[in-house]
């Protein structure tokens, strides 16, 4: 396991270098919430390629998220996806490990920079679960995301008993 973490902090850190402007890339953002995810794709050129799509907070609605992000990436030619996501509570661990159990890369945005860029995006301090998606999808393309830690099931474990 900790080969695969130090190749996916090599892919991770490549990605920061490249994404800005390339075109290359499907950028998907995803506004985490309890049941229902949204999620917004799109390039780091700035094309939307897909605005909106509701998914569970289930395997079949990643299966569903992964299956959209496969179809726009054949259909637009594009070569690697990114997954980021604004941790919110542990709801966005499920969606997580398994876009990483896949061999997806998945970053995080924190909730300082998606609160600051929200006004810098269109001027305006409304909210709402599409228009978040696209503003973690607007951070990565401007590389400023942060490294997804997968540790290993005994960290993992530890973690959670700690938690309580």
């Amino acid at each position: 396991m900790e080969q695969n973490d130090d190749n996916r902090l090599q892919e991770f850190r490549q990605l920061k270098r490249e994404i800005r402007m390339s075109g290359e890339f499907l950028v998907v953002g995803m506004d985490i919430a309890k049941e229902r995810h949204h999620a917004f794709f799109g390039t780091p050129t700035g094309n939307t390629l897909l605005r909106r799509l509701v998914f569970e907070n289930t395997k079949e609605g990643f299966e569903d998220l992964c299956f959209q992000a496969d179809t726009l990436k054949t259909r637009h030619a594009l070569k690697k996806v990114v997954f980021g996501m604004e941790p919110t509570a542990d709801y966005h661990k499920p969606l997580a490990e398994y876009l990483i159990r896949q061999r997806h890369m998945v970053v995080l945005v924190g909730g300082a920079a998606v609160k600051k860029n929200r006004e810098l995006m269109d001027g305006r301090w409304d909210k709402n679960d599409t228009k978040d998606a696209a503003n973690v999808a607007d951070l990565i393309t401007q590389g400023k995301c942060l490294f997804y830690d997968f540790p290993s099931n005994n960290i993992r474990e530890l973690r959670n008993l700690l938690s309580l």
